[in-house]
This record gives structure tokens, C-alpha cells and sequence, in this order.
């Protein structure tokens, strides 16, 4: 059974007040809390084997590379790839995309196409502007419509032997919108082109199998499912990762070096320079363990029903507008209040001790496509309740009258 109230009991920052009242954390697409378990991790490693990996024979050495490697053996497992070395720990979902990017640097050539979708964040924009603007490739837009979906005919007409690279996120942070995917990556394999999912919304809410999607690669942060900052995930295809050069030089990613010639390491390692984030990655496992004890049908359903429930009260208020309707949906709703700026709003919910998030969500051609300066978002979690949405409702309404 689905415990709301004994869940929470983990999440010891759920406890604390702002601004004089409960804390109501409705910020998840931007950061998840972290359980006493995720914690504990944490404070074990420093406490108990604080200690460089894969270098040192001594005890504490070997104990911490132990523990590191096994928390890639279960991202392997979660997200079922194929191999260990196919998982790569990074800095976070940024990290990842930067590192495939720089890669096809020395792949795509001037003609080659690359397509990106309407609804991205601005990290998987930005860095494939970079790339066509070193190598000559053009950046092709998949748009959307007005529900905040991606208009597939289009994607079809866009594809053709020139296109090389596909990139898209599988639930976009703005809108809550979930992308079709699976047949993204279908018809874009057709054509011969590689697919870059951006995983980062979709990890808290959905477990996505790498082998049965047959995606290229794919990138998550650990931080938006329940685990610490700065560490987080690109699982590529070990045919791709070969082909990639290493992103970064120095240590760790080498297997001889000489002045005259280096020779790299073998997959993860190659593309893993420097001393990574031990304790990170280690909780980073730790919290997808967590999240498994709870299970991911269980949060969908739940998370679901907040959803829907969120909605529905929402849009009893006078002239609050949601954007993003798409059918398929996670538990992200983006609104405004008509004649209000989105900023105020949140300010004010603040002062309730209500976390949301306001602005463009580092998505501004979003914002740009409905011509409005940025939404109020609350973005759900399995730790929220139907009270909580009870009191962003209330509060709204209190917002809405205070700045009329």
C-alpha cells in the first residue's frame, strides 16, 4: 500500500518551516529533497571510507572503489543497459549532453543535419548550436502545438538521409508534456541518424529501459530523483562510445602516457578523467534504490492522481490559465494568473512557505511560442499530498486578490 504519510517521514527538510509556516515544496522539476536514507549514505562515506578510487591498494581505497562500482552496477540494472561501461557518471544531465556534443565534433561535417525538438530545456539547445556552428551541420526545430505536443507530421517531413542526430527530452520540464519516444527513435534509426534523449524530467516519475527503447544515448541527474547534486548519468551504446573521443584529458581516462603518445582507457574510464564525485555517485545509487523500495508504478499512479487533482482545482479559479494540456502528462502544471506577472505570484506563495518555481524554466522558446514572459510552476513528487495542493490553491486564490 501507498503510505503518503509514512513517506514523508523520510524526507527530514519536509519538516521544517518558511517564512513561519509548513514547508510546501512544490519545486521538484527543478530539484527532488533527499531521504534520510540518501543522507546516510552520504555521511557513511565521509564518516567510514573517505578515499580516491580505482588507485590505491590500501583498505579504504579499494573499500570506496567498491562501493562507486557498485553504484554503477545498480544504475545499470534501473535503467537496463546492456553493460556497465556503457554507464557513464557525470557531473549531471548537462555534463552528458556537452560530452556527446563534443564528440560529433569530429563526426558531423558541413550539409549534415541535426534536429531538436520545440520543448527543450535550454541544455539540450545551447550545446547543438555550438556544434553546428563548429561544423557546419544545420539545427532543424521539430515544433509544437498549442497543448505543448510535438506535431509528428512535421518530425516525419524533417527527417532525411542528411539528418544525423536527434535530440529530445522524454518529459519536458516547462509543460510536463511526455514525448513519444519510442517513435522518435524508431523513425529516426530508419533515416540512419543517432537519438540523444534528455532523461532529466522523466527519471523521478518513469523507469526507462535502454534496451528496449534502442536509444542511442540517454542523460539523467541524479538530484531530480531523490539523490545529491553534481553527479548524474549518460548511458550510451558501447558502439557509439567507442566512436566518441574522450571529452576531457588528465587522469583516471588513460591507459599509457608518454611526451610523445597517450593511449586512452577503456570504456566508462575513457570518458571519466579525474576524481569523480565518489560520494555522489555512491549516493546516487543509494537513491535509486530508494526510490525501487517505493517503486515506479506505485509513484506514476500516485502522482497521477495529484495530477489530476491539481488541475481540476486549479481551473476553478477565475482566469487562470494552465499551460501545457498535452493528453499524455506527468505531474508538472505551468499557469498564469491573467494580468499578473508569474513572479509576484511566486513571491507571495513564498511568503505561505510554498516553493514554486517561476520564470521561462530555462525553456524560453516555450515561453516565446505562447508569448509570455514565463508561468508559475508546481511540479509534483510522491512525497506531496492533496492538502498541499489544497493550500497552492488557496494561496493563488489569496495571491489573486492581493495583486488585482
Amino acid at each position: 500500500m501507498f503510505n503518503v504519510e509514512k513517506i514523508r517521514k523520510d524526507f527530514p527538510i519536509l519538516q521544517r518551516e518558511v517564512n513561519g509556516k509548513a514547508l510546501i515544496y512544490l519545486d521538484n522539476a527543478a530539484t527532488s529533497q533527499t531521504p534520510q536514507q540518501v543522507i546516510d549514505a552520504i555521511v557513511d562515506y565521509y564518516t567510514h571510507y573517505n578515499a580516491n578510487i580505482h588507485r590505491g591498494v590500501h583498505t579504504l581505497s579499494q573499500e570506496a572503489t567498491d562501493k562507486y562500482e557498485a553504484a554503477r552496477l545498480t544504475v545499470q540494472k534501473h535503467f537496463n543497459a546492456k553493460e556497465a561501461h556503457e554507464i557513464i557518471l557525470t557531473a549531471g544531465t548537462t555534463h552528458g549532453i556537452n560530452l556527446v556534443a563534443h564528440g560529433f565534433a569530429s563526426i558531423l561535417t558541413k550539409g549534415d543535419e541535426v534536429l531538436v525538438s520545440a520543448l527543450e530545456h535550454h541544455s539540450n539547445i545551447v550545446p547543438w548550436q555550438m556544434l553546428c556552428e563548429k561544423t557546419g551541420a544545420t539545427l532543424k526545430v521539430i515544433p509544437m502545438n498549442t497543448d505543448g505536443e510535438l506535431i509528428m507530421a512535421d518530425y516525419n517531413q524533417l527527417l532525411s538521409e542528411k539528418t544525423k542526430l536527434v535530440f529530445v527530452n522524454h518529459i519536458s520540464n516547462a509543460l510536463g508534456t511526455i514525448n513519444p519516444i519510442e517513435e522518435i527513435i524508431t523513425k529516426a534509426h530508419q533515416v540512419g541518424a543517432a537519438v540523444l534523449v534528455d532523461g532529466a524530467q522523466a527519471c523521478p516519475h518513469i523507469k526507462a529501459d535502454m534496451q528496449a527503447l534502442d536509444v542511442d544515448f540517454y542523460v539523467v541527474s541524479a538530484h531530480k530523483m531523490c539523490g545529491p547534486t553534481g553527479v548524474g548519468m549518460l548511458y550510451g551504446k558501447e558502439e557509439w562510445l567507442n566512436k566518441l573521443p574522450p571529452y576531457q584529458g588528465g587522469g583516471e581516462m588513460i591507459a599509457e602516457v608518454s611526451f610523445e603518445k597517450t593511449t586512452y582507457a577503456g570504456l566508462p574510464h575513457k570518458f571519466e578523467a579525474g576524481t569523480p564525485n565518489i560520494c555522489g555517485g555512491i549516493a546516487f545509487g543509494a537513491a535509486i534504490d530508494y526510490m525501487n523500495t517505493i517503486g515506479f508504478e506505485a509513484i506514476d499512479k500516485y502522482e497521477h492522481e495529484l495530477l489530476e487533482y491539481a488541475t481540476a482545482e486549479l481551473l476553478k479559479i477565475e482566469n487562470l490559465k494552465i499551460f501545457g494540456t498535452a493528453k499524455n502528462k506527468t505531474s508538472v502544471i505551468s499557469f498564469n494568473l491573467e494580468g499578473i506577472h508569474p513572479y509576484d505570484i511566486g513571491t507571495l506563495l513564498d511568503k505561505m512557505g510554498i516553493a514554486v518555481r517561476t520564470g521561462h524554466h530555462c525553456a524560453q522558446p516555450i515561453m516565446s511560442f505562447f508569448n509570455i514572459p514565463g508561468t508559475v510552476r508546481a511540479s509534483f513528487a510522491f512525497y506531496n499530498t492533496k492538502a498541499e495542493v489544497d493550500a497552492l490553491v488557496s494561496g493563488v486564490k489569496t495571491a489573486q486578490r492581493m495583486l488585482a
